[in-house]
């Protein structure tokens, strides 16, 4: 039956319509047709084919013809986030040896300032250690991927990135002088770490197609030509990282894909040492490091999925030394740690919900967990730049709490909350429920469904309700709040996240049921979710817009190729939506990682046919389609631009319906979108106003 038209395409101008060039490529006895394969320019990373560009061109201005008749209900929503935004906001202030730190926002900046003052002093004495404002002047796009100060205070080396090609270049001022290094190194990832002396820093290369490979060192001075390498991966498949431990006296260098990760230990005070392997990679073994008197505090998962915490003396980190200290519980899901100098810092998840655990170090592994009262919320880690520290600061927030900034004495049990997110146009919490649900899915799972409404706005005889979901990678969507959510609530709609399988949200068996051959689970889960929601009385078929991004973005793309009735709009941020010829694609930096997740089309002819059979790109067919809204980014190396752009050209030939479908593609940014805090909220208006179209005018407000 073909769907009710829901937002129209305007008669003029005319939806761009892309060429057809087909291309047939083999594989596995199987033949795919793409038409529209010509749209990956050859040259990516650049892009500068006439052709291409003209399309995504094209594009854009029927984005901004269709939406011009909207852009009063742009601005407005644009107004509303605004107010929420404290324009003078700033962090609370937090100790780093002999100096206290605070990023601030001015009112109109784009971007922060970083300051520092002695903290046996006052803020009177305040030094600007890093300008952003600054630095982005005549950027088009800016981030600031690092920013690390020497252990003797004397130096800040960053990282930017200026295009949104997440490739950062790296610079150092000095602070007693406020004057640049000669120095610039480019092509890094975000992420610095100096030396104990401060002598020098080392750093993550990435190549030319953007994957992180080499750990470098750069003492200062030295021509960075010829700096030290420090560990090269070659395995394609594995990304590298660095961090520090707690402690500071280690640098942790990882290697690692979606289900293995592998790690070594250097010496900070000895940066012209070899890096200790502390547990060589085996498929499947995800462990993680931390340092603390004379121990590591390794968490692994060699025997249970939701892993353990073992310790091994820090000058034998072998396997053969691990003794348990935390072991792995049914229901119990260790999600991260911190090593302080009297206490381990356990973030846990149980029944699907946060949990923060402080363990002291003593005989006995005295233990206890901060209480939270909410029915569903989310807590972790905050700031704790100090090691040896009584008091630790977590971040907590639901769906109707904004978020808190609170420090907690692991001694007194005492809470002090240093900061709530201000609202400064007005928020009441009372206005608003949260509710926590449980959906059945079809093979009988129950899926987890966190829901906000507003009580005095919400219509329970017409809903309307926005679904969200990710359900990719183990990285589950906690029940956060969202200023900008509120100008959904206040018109009233429910809004509500799927917590799905192929997230982590009730532990990494809820991972595993949704990855690789059981991908469909995901998919099933969502539209299973929204069924579920209506028949609670939350929604109805066709009064439902969904949104998701990135790999968010295969599950709308899927869930619209599924169930395309049920759904009155949908927001494809950056989509991965063209999984089976990306996944065929070895080329591409972050395809031999990704096999592990979505599985090897190339070698595994059962992983060829699974893909193909959910891939969004490869299953359009000439069915209705609810009105879409698609973004992408030109400079984006983790969603390449033309997966949404293939998506939208294809889509626009075969569906059977007139409702608009729109790309919008950041010709000057990446995966995240724009820059700048006041940009981010004008796309999220712009998202929010198709969204508020679609049911108009019921909606529009």
């Amino acid at each position: 039956m073909a769907q009710t038209t829901r937002l129209p395409a305007p008669a003029d101008p005319q939806p761009p319509q892309a060429a057809r060039r087909p291309q047939r490529t083999t594989h596995h006895g199987q033949t795919l047709e793409d038409d529209y394969a010509w749209l990956k320019d050859p040259a990516y990373p650049e892009v500068t084919d006439p052709d291409v560009l003209a399309y995504l061109e094209a594009e854009n201005r029927y984005f901004e013809a269709v939406m011009a008749p909207h852009a009063p209900l742009v601005e407005t929503l644009y107004e509303e986030m605004k107010g929420r935004l404290k324009e003078d906001d700033a962090a609370v202030p937090w100790r780093d040896g002999a100096w206290m730190y605070q990023w601030r926002f001015e009112v109109g900046a784009q971007y922060l300032r970083w300051y520092r003052w002695p903290a046996d002093g006052d803020a009177g004495d305040e030094q600007c250690i890093l300008d952003e404002v600054a630095l982005s002047e005549g950027n088009s796009f800016f981030r600031l991927g690092a920013l690390a100060i020497s252990p003797d205070g004397r130096r800040a080396a960053y990282a930017c990135d200026f295009n949104g090609d997440e490739r950062f270049t790296v610079q150092v001022r000095d602070l007693d002088t406020d004057t640049l290094h000669d120095l610039t190194i480019e092509g890094t990832v975000g992420r610095l770490i100096w030396d104990a002396a401060g002598d020098g820093f080392f750093y993550v290369e990435v190549t030319e197609n953007w994957r992180p490979y080499r750990v470098r060192y750069h003492r200062l001075g030295d021509d960075p030509a010829a700096d030290r390498t420090v560990y090269e991966e070659k395995d394609g498949a594995f990304f590298v990282g660095i961090d520090r431990t707690r402690s500071r006296r280690f640098l942790v260098i990882t290697a690692g894909d979606h289900v293995t990760q592998e790690a070594r230990v250097l010496r900070l005070d000895a940066p012209d040492g070899e890096p200790v392997l502390v547990a060589p990679r085996r498929r499947g073994h995800e462990y993680y490091v931390d340092h603390g008197e004379g121990r590591f505090f390794i968490r692994t998962n060699d025997r249970d999925a939701d892993f353990r915490i073992v310790a091994a003396p820090e000058d034998h980190p072998q396997e053969t030394h691990w003794q348990e200290l935390v072991p792995a519980e049914p229901g119990l899901y260790i999600t991260g740690h911190a090593v302080f100098k009297r206490f381990l810092v356990l973030e846990e998840r149980v029944d699907g919900l946060d949990q923060i655990r402080i363990r002291f170090h003593g005989e006995d592994g005295e233990s206890h967990r901060i209480a939270f009262d909410e029915e569903a919320y989310a807590a972790e880690l905050g700031r704790n730049a100090e090691y040896d520290a009584d008091t630790i600061r977590f971040v907590y927030e639901s769906m109707v709490t904004p978020d808190s900034i609170i420090d907690y004495s692991v001694d007194t049990r005492a809470r002090q909350v240093r900061k709530v997110r201000a609202i400064p146009s007005g928020y009441d919490p009372a206005l608003y429920e949260t509710r926590r649900l449980h959906a059945r899915a079809r093979d009988g799972a129950m899926v987890p469904v966190s829901l906000v409404y507003r009580k005095d706005c919400y219509n329970a005889d017409a809903p309307r309700l926005h679904l969200t979901g990710y359900g990719a990678y183990g990285l589950g969507t906690p029940p956060f709040f969202s200023p900008a959510r509120l100008s959904l609530l206040d018109r009233g709609f429910a809004v509500a996240i799927a917590h799905i399988r192929g997230g982590d949200e009730l532990g990494r068996a809820w991972y595993l049921a949704g990855k690789l051959n059981r991908r469909t689970n995901t998919f099933n889960d969502f539209e299973d979710a929204a069924r579920a929601l209506i028949k609670a009385g939350w929604a109805r078929d066709g009064r439902i817009s969904i949104s998701g991004g990135s790999a968010g973005g295969t599950l709308i793309g899927a869930a619209v190729n599924q169930a395309p009735d049920l759904w009155r709009a949908a927001v494809l941020h950056v989509p991965f939506v063209d999984v089976l010829n990306t996944m065929l694609d070895a080329e591409l930096p972050l395809t031999p990682i990704e096999w592990p997740e979505w599985g090897n089309p190339i070698d595994d002819a059962r992983a060829f046919e699974t893909i193909r059979a959910y891939s969004p790109y490869d299953q359009i067919r000439a069915q209705a389609y609810p009105p879409m809204l698609v973004t992408a980014g030109i400079s984006d190396p983790r969603v390449t631009y033309w997966e949404p752009a293939k998506w939208t050209a294809k889509l626009r030939a075969l569906k059977a319906d007139d409702n608009a479908v729109l790309l919008k593609t950041n010709m000057d940014a990446g995966h995240g979108g724009k820059s700048g805090r006041y940009e981010r909220l004008r796309e999220s208006a712009e998202e929010y106003a198709f969204i508020l179209t679609a049911f108009a005018p019921e909606a529009s407000g």
